[in-house]
C-alpha cells in the first residue's frame, strides 16, 4: 500500500494542469495517467485553439509539454487504470488494474469521456485523417468542404449547425426516419440550406487513400427495401453522445443519468471532503481542452485550501 496526500487520476489537459498547480503549492501530486496517456487530444492531430500557439501544435507535442511541466513541479506519474475506490472514509482507498492499493488523503478525479463510435474498423483506420468526434476541435480544417455528422439528437444538430457555417455542405446521417432533438433544433437544422437530412441511412465503412474521401452508405426504407451507395465526402463526425468515465467512482460522488459527475455548483468540489472532479468528466457541455484545463486549475487550489485545513 502506498500513501500519497495528492492523487490525480487522468492525465489530459485537466489532470496536467491540476498536477502543474498542486506541484507548485508543494504537494507533490502523483497522477495516475490512466488508460489513455494524454486523454482524448492525442487522439486529434493539430490543435488551433488553445491559446498561446497562434501556428497551432501538435495535439501529442502539446500534451508532452504539459507533461514535462508538471514533472518540473515535483508531480509523479504512474502507470495504471482505478478501477475500484473506497471513498467512504480517509484516507481514500483505490485499486489499480494491475492489484496496487493506493491511500490519498485528497484526490481530484481527471477521467474524462470517451466518445461513442459505430464501431467501425475505418473509424480507427482514419482517426485524424478525416474522422472525429468534435466538430468544434476539427471543424476548422473543413472548411469550403463536403462533411458528414452521424447522429439524430441534440449534439448532433448543434455539430451540423457549426459545420454548416465552415463547410460548403452538412449531410446529417440519421438511423431513425426523425430526429431526436429537441424541436427548436430540429428547425434551425431544416432551415438550413447547407444540411441535407439523410433519414433510415447507416454507415457500412469509409473509403479514400490518404484520408476519409466517402462513406459506403445504406438506406433502409421498410422491411423490404434497401439501397447501398457510396457518398463523397471529405470529414466523418460521430456525434452520438460520449461516456464518462466515472464507473469506479460511481458508487461514491453523484452523478447525472449519463454518469457525469455533478460538482456543486460552479465549484469542483463533489461533497465528499477532499474529493474534487475536473475536466470532461464533470462537463458534459463543453468538452474543450481549455476549459478542461482551467478546471484542473480550480480543482488543484481546492485541494490546496482542503490539505492546509487538516
Amino acid at each position: 500500500m502506498k500513501h500519497h496526500s495528492l492523487l490525480i487520476i487522468g492525465s489530459g489537459p485537466a489532470g496536467y494542469t491540476a498536477a502543474i498547480y498542486a506541484g507548485r503549492a508543494g504537494l507533490e501530486p502523483v497522477i495516475v495517467e490512466g488508460m489513455q496517456p494524454g486523454g482524448q487530444l492525442t487522439i486529434t492531430t493539430e490543435v488551433e485553439n488553445f491559446p498561446g500557439f497562434p501556428q497551432g501544435i501538435d495535439a501529442n507535442q502539446l500534451m508532452m509539454d504539459m507533461r514535462t511541466q508538471a514533472e518540473r513541479f515535483g508531480a509523479k506519474i504512474i502507470s495504471g487504470t482505478i478501477t475500484r475506490t473506497d471513498l467512504s472514509q480517509a484516507p481514500y482507498r483505490l485499486w489499480t488494474d494491475s492489484g496496487d492499493e493506493l491511500t490519498a488523503d485528497s484526490i481530484i478525479i481527471a477521467t474524462g469521456a470517451s466518445a461513442k463510435y459505430l464501431g467501425l474498423d475505418d473509424e480507427q483506420k482514419y482517426m485524424g485523417q478525416g474522422v472525429s468526434a468534435c466538430a468544434t476541435c476539427d471543424g476548422f480544417f473543413y472548411r469550403k468542404k463536403i462533411v458528414a455528422v452521424v447522429g439524430g439528437g441534440d449534439t448532433a444538430c448543434e455539430e451540423a449547425l457549426y459545420l454548416a457555417g465552415l463547410a460548403a455542405k452538412v449531410y446529417l446521417i440519421v438511423r431513425k426516419p426523425f430526429l431526436r432533438a429537441s424541436q427548436i433544433m430540429q428547425q434551425r437544422v431544416v432551415e438550413n440550406e447547407k444540411i441535407e437530412i439523410l433519414f433510415e441511412t447507416n454507415t457500412l465503412g469509409l473509403y479514400g487513400e490518404n484520408g476519409v474521401e466517402g462513406a459506403h452508405l445504406i438506406y433502409k426504407k421498410g422491411e423490404d427495401g434497401e439501397r447501398k451507395y457510396d457518398l463523397p465526402i471529405d470529414g466523418f463526425f460521430l456525434a452520438i453522445g460520449h461516456r464518462p468515465n466515472s464507473e469506479a467512482f460511481r458508487p461514491w460522488v453523484k452523478t447525472d443519468k449519463t454518469g457525469y459527475i455533478m460538482t456543486e455548483g460552479a465549484s469542483p468540489r463533489t461533497g465528499i471532503p477532499g474529493i474534487f472532479a475536473a475536466g470532461d468528466v464533470a462537463d458534459p457541455y463543453y468538452r474543450q481542452a481549455v476549459v478542461a484545463a482551467a478546471s484542473g486549475a480550480k480543482a488543484a487550489i481546492e485541494a490546496e485550501k482542503y490539505l492546509k485545513s487538516l
